[in-house]
């Protein structure tokens, strides 16, 4: 194996995202035979890596795992919590292999949650260049104005930047309760929060129904399943297409 970057190292090994492994190497957690790294070094197979001192074994051959879950209200999209709140993990304990989560959902949010040990597919389906599309089933408050949807649509400006285009469908209309569906191309912190509470809106319930081609179905609420292949298929075709 030919030296690569560390961040690139933990995410082929399955640690984490590749995302994330820069977070923890720019804040000190990651070492390369002892001593701290930083973005941009590399190493190989003959390296010692650790996370908090734990050893990252880079596998010769890969079990690559590609996991969909439909994550309920109440749990937090890590690996393990400081403050002992229930995980996505602890709905997969038959999961022999060390899985992690591509993207995120918020505590109070559910739906369908992918997971997976391939750090490649991770960071390009999380990528911002791809624009891969989620579609969010949304319950808000009160009744909504066309004018709201239009801003919805049109982009809002989160953070000093303006989102990209959104679709937006009314499902149902109802006096003070209004189910919309919501589709972006990125996927930016709490974003379609956000997107509501800018335009007075109130989320009471928010459900991500699919990734890409991939759609949530009717998989039970804490439920998991590996993706067959043709929806591996269908959303490696979808990276391809970006």
């Amino acid at each position: 194996m030919a030296e690569i970057r560390i961040q690139k190292y933990l995410a082929e090994a399955g640690y984490c995202s590749r995302r994330r492994a820069e977070m923890l190497i720019e804040s000190g957690h990651v070492r390369k035979n002892g001593r701290p790294v930083r973005l941009g070094d590399k190493a190989s197979y003959k390296d010692i890596i650790t996370v908090d001192g734990e050893k990252v074994v880079m596998p010769r051959k890969k079990n690559f795992r590609y996991i969909m879950l439909n994550k309920p209200r109440g749990y937090v999209t890590t690996v393990s919590d400081e403050l002992d709140r229930r995980c996505v993990m602890d709905l997969l304990e038959d999961v022999e292999e060390r899985v992690y989560p591509v993207g995120r959902l918020d505590r109070n949010s559910e739906g369908l949650l992918l997971l997976t040990n391939d750090g490649k597919f991770a960071n390009d389906i999380m990528h911002p260049s791809r624009h891969i599309s989620k579609t969010y089933r949304v319950t808000v408050r009160p009744s909504v104005t066309e004018e709201q949807l239009a801003q919805i649509a049109a982009g809002i400006v989160l953070d000093g930047k303006k989102t990209l285009p959104a679709n937006v469908v009314v499902l149902h209309n109802e006096p003070n309760r209004v189910v919309l569906q919501i589709t972006i191309k990125e996927g930016r912190n709490r974003q379609i929060r956000r997107m509501c509470e800018a335009v007075g809106l109130e989320v009471a319930r928010l459900r991500r129904t699919s990734v890409g081609p991939v759609r949530l179905g009717m998989l039970k609420p804490g439920a998991w399943r590996d993706l067959t292949p043709d929806e591996l298929r269908a959303i490696r075709n979808a990276i391809g297409k970006e």
